[in-house]
């Protein structure tokens, strides 16, 4: 299977990346089937070759998650939310929703015993 994947290049903790495409079983450094763009992270500076990306991709090229992300942002594929955002939303929705339920129950427990306080403290007075 051929994989979209980045291909470390530069200095040390000054790296920039070759977006390649490459063989999946190929190591990080490997040699490449194609270039097909350069990401530099520190500069933000992309530059992709649209066309043979196109290529690629209808021959059934898989880009990594890193690489999808930046097609994504270059307007070459279609943002697509993958199952574990889905399920990771959802939980943080249900979290959200018990937190607001305990507060609301805590809230709830002091307007009481603030009643309760009151009433005991008017008794103690009338007396």
């Amino acid at each position: 299977m051929i994989k979209l994947r980045l291909k470390r290049f530069g200095k040390k903790r000054e790296a920039s990346f070759r977006l390649v495409a490459c063989n999946s079983t190929s190591r990080r450094d490997g040699r490449p089937l194609q270039e097909l763009g350069f990401y530099n992270p520190r500069t933000k500076e992309t530059r992709l070759d649209t066309e043979a990306l196109r290529l690629r991709l209808s021959q059934g090229a898989q880009p990594t998650d890193a690489v999808r992300s930046l097609l994504e942002k270059g307007g070459l594929l279609e943002k697509k939310i993958r199952p574990a955002e889905i399920i990771g939303k959802a939980k943080m929705a249900e979290a959200s929703k018990q937190e607001s339920k305990k507060s609301e129950k805590k809230a709830a427990e002091k307007k009481a015993e603030g009643s309760e306080a009151e009433s005991s403290a008017s008794d103690s007075s009338d007396s």
